[in-house]
């Protein structure tokens, strides 16, 4: 009986605050305003857009002012022969620049240095901008920062395709392709693109200095070093010849190797090699 009368209690009390609110909202005529606004919106039609066709203005052809005297078919037979000559030229320069970078020569088949391949170019005043000759010797580990396909040698590990940051180096200050870059290494082997290595690289990957490989005629990359059987353990860590191997690239791996002591990559490789497999060496030297 309690609650019965508690809740009756609180729907009395309810129903009188109902009525209180709804007389204060008639007297201050919001009740009007809410059926106008009814009215109003009832009344109001939404708009249709109508669909209209529109005539697509048929633009008249684009043609150059060589051809404009000339039928259209003749226009577009010397436009499809400059091509296929513009592309087969291409094509005979890229093979010409594969025969460089086998060290090969297109004339006399005579070998040549992997930093100095050949490279024909039809501009002869080929020039360096001031922005880039001034920005070319910036990097502080040698690596090279302007980037050139004609004149840039791609290095064998960064895959760079960079002039490189020699000061006295006559091919990417002067951008001439009849010099070696004195900034990338040369195999005295396979003269191949293997053997092509930035000092950056050469000194990260391999603890070797520039100039002494500069000074050694007999500098030999480690793919012709592990194939002679000099030190099979010496073996070329690049990504995609660690790849060819079934093993995992290293990466950034010069801190871990300074940390635990070694000179370079390829000597913590080296030793671990040689810790995995010990008789690979009794192997190669038989």
């Amino acid at each position: 009986m309690g609650k019965l009368r508690a809740k009756s209690d609180y729907e009395s009390l309810r129903n009188a605050r109902i009525v209180e609110n709804q007389a204060r909202l008639a007297s201050l005529g919001v009740h009007k305003t809410i059926s106008d606004l009814r009215s109003i919106v009832s009344s109001a039609k939404p708009k249709v857009r109508k669909w209209q066709k529109k005539d697509n203005v048929i633009t008249p052809v684009r043609r150059s002012t060589r051809f404009k005297g000339t039928p259209l078919s003749s226009s577009l037979a010397s436009n499809s022969l400059r091509r296929s000559n513009r592309l087969r030229g291409k094509a005979i320069d890229f093979e010409e620049r594969e025969e460089g970078t086998d060290s090969y020569s297109s004339e006399g088949k005579e070998k040549r240095p992997a930093n100095a391949p050949l490279v024909t170019i039809d501009d002869a005043s080929l020039q360096l901008s001031p922005e880039d000759s001034s920005r070319r010797c910036n990097r502080k580990e040698g690596r090279g920062s302007v980037y050139n396909s004609i004149c840039g040698i791609c290095c064998h590990f960064c895959r760079q395709k960079t002039l490189c940051a020699e000061n006295d180096c006559k091919r990417c200050g002067n951008l001439d392709v009849n010099q070696p870059c004195i900034g990338k290494t040369d195999c005295s082997v396979c003269h191949s693109s293997n053997g092509v290595l930035c000092r950056a690289c050469l000194k990260i990957r391999y603890g070797e200095e520039l100039e002494e490989v500069r000074e050694n005629k007999e500098w030999m990359c480690p793919h012709c070093i592990e194939e002679k059987g000099i030190n099979p353990y010496w073996i070329c860590n690049s990504s995609l010849c660690l790849k060819n191997r079934k093993m995992t690239p290293t990466g950034i791996a010069i801190y871990r190797a300074r940390e635990l002591g070694y000179k370079s990559v390829a000597h913590l490789l080296m030793d671990e090699l040689q810790r995995k497999n010990p008789s690979r060496l009794m192997i190669c030297s038989k």
